[in-house]
């Protein structure tokens, strides 16, 4: 399974939100860059990398912070926030970032997702946020009609790859992932599936591993010092 540690960025600063609330926010660093060479150091390949004041206002808030990391080069990075151009994902693509998250865009413009998703292929993943199973956005503030699990198909339907899905309940909040869900969306036939949100434990990571869940994004847990991404690496983490 792939491990992406996580760089969440608001005015340019390391930080996470707690349930995806802006007004409940922890810094843990200034310095995306170094937070970058730290997770290289301890044996990470991929990053996962969220522009949180993009997600919300829909502006590349943090776009310089991402060209720095990703000039650093050492990592697989895929990033998000805000994405809802296809200006904004060659921008990205140039700087070297192997793929870029679509969230709210592929919600609120599903034609223009699935076109995406035919023009780059692998290079282009969603983002589906679901707050009580509902798909969340702009920034997990608004809840659409669309069951999340049921997105998901649509999205697999329209030739996406890559789901990066998210409980937002979970997120933060050190309570563990909702491994039931995982498990019903690793049966849809066709989509590789990222959990994200709430992860917290060794013995989750290998339950997901083991259910064929493809990729996993670790945030707060590792801040926190619940995980040590090197052990997680060496425990679950494949190339």
């Amino acid at each position: 399974m792939q491990i992406f540690p996580a760089i969440d960025l608001r005015g340019g600063q390391v930080v996470r939100l707690y349930q995806g609330d802006y007004g409940q926010e922890t810094v843990y660093g200034s310095d995306p860059c170094a937070q970058a060479r730290e997770f290289i150091a301890a044996g990470a390949q991929y990053l996962h990398v969220v522009d949180l004041d993009g997600a919300r206002d829909g502006a590349p808030a943090n776009f310089d912070s991402v060209a720095a990391i990703a000039k650093q080069g050492g990592l697989y990075i895929e990033v998000g926030g805000g994405i809802r151009t296809e200006e904004r994902i060659r921008q990205y693509l140039d700087l070297g970032v192997g793929r870029c998250i679509l969230g709210t865009a592929a919600v609120k413009d599903f034609a223009f997702t699935a076109r995406m998703a035919e023009t780059y292929g692998d290079r282009i993943a969603v983002g589906v946020d679901a707050r009580d199973g509902y798909v969340a956005v702009n920034g997990w503030k608004e809840l659409s009609r669309e069951k999340g699990v049921d997105f998901c198909r649509r999205l697999r339907d329209a030739g996406v790859r890559t789901v990066i899905y998210t409980d937002i309940s979970r997120d933060g909040a050190g309570q563990g992932t909702n491994l039931e869900l995982y498990e019903e969306l690793v049966q849809i036939e066709g989509l590789d599936v990222t959990a994200s949100g709430g992860v917290s434990s060794l013995e989750e990571l290998r339950r997901l591993e083991r259910m064929g869940v493809r990729a996993a994004i670790l945030g707060k847990a590792l801040y926190d010092g619940r995980l040590d991404l090197r052990t997680v690496i060496q425990e679950v983490g494949t190339c």
